[in-house]
């Protein structure tokens, strides 16, 4: 098993995401969680290329401070939605270890989660979601609440993901 962290940079963590003292407490018990009980936890970033103010070197790149790798933890950068694009190396990495169980937490739900959530499962990975852990902005299309519990409440769970509750997400860190 392996926490993935997904695109929680400093441009886009912060409060016009939905329920974003949910989410980033959440995320922060997960990331201790799982460095107690030796769960590596993996990062990715999103670069959207130079010149964008979101790319290596710019500091909305970096990854949320509350969120911070230590030394040592793996960061992946990607330029795609998903983090198992192929280009990111990162389910290389994981067969190579062969992990299977992902709990992944992160930005944004209606992008990069959702893409790697099914790029994921057609991996043949466990897709992992704890609750309130995942979070996106207002679009002309759908506002944060109903593309929040979309995702979570409709599209992953029984096809994609296995949605569960922070307490069983801490009981699996803990096992």
């Amino acid at each position: 098993m392996v926490l993935l962290v997904v695109d929680t940079q400093k441009g886009i963590t912060d409060e016009r995401l939905f329920e974003f003292e949910k989410v980033k407490n959440n995320i922060k018990i997960l990331i201790a969680e799982a460095r107690k009980n030796h769960v590596e936890v993996v990062y990715v970033r999103h670069d959207d290329g130079p010149g964008s103010g979101f790319s290596v070197g710019d500091d909305e790149f970096e990854i949320f401070d509350e969120f911070a790798p230590m030394k040592g933890e793996r960061i992946f950068d990607k330029k795609v939605n998903s983090a198992f694009h192929k280009s990111t190396g990162l389910a290389e990495y994981l067969f190579e270890k062969n992990e299977n169980q992902i709990i992944v937490v992160g930005l944004q739900t209606n992008f990069c989660i959702d893409a790697t959530i099914k790029s994921g499962f057609e991996h043949g990975f466990e897709m992992i979601v704890p609750e309130y852990t995942n979070s996106t902005f207002d679009n002309e299309y759908m506002k944060k609440e109903v593309c929040y519990h979309y995702y979570n409440d409709f599209m992953w769970p029984e096809r994609y993901a296995v949605c569960i509750s922070m307490a069983v997400a801490v009981a699996m860190l803990q096992q």
